[in-house]
């Protein structure tokens, strides 16, 4: 090889050193920033269990007090039975 196509080789290895170092960068901001949003989403889902458990426990009181309702309307003869 003469001198110059040397130059001209190491040239194209340097410049694809160059783009994988920035490719490798690159693929670390994006699972860092993956990382981030799966932790967001993890949280997410455990404030939407938590909200789950408190709407079933609103809906289990609701229901004892309707309960409670009926058997009042009946004592007092508000409701035919």
């Amino acid at each position: 090889m003469t001198e110059e196509t040397e130059n001209l080789v190491l040239e194209i290895l340097r410049a694809m050193r160059v783009e994988n170092a920035e490719a490798k960068r690159d693929r670390a901001e994006i699972k860092s920033r993956m990382t981030a949003m799966e932790s967001t989403i993890g949280s997410i889902q455990a404030q939407l269990g938590h909200l789950q458990v408190q709407i079933a426990n609103q809906t289990a009181r609701l229901d004892r007090v309707d309960e409670r309702l009926d058997r009042i309307e009946r004592r007092l003869n508000l409701v035919e039975a």
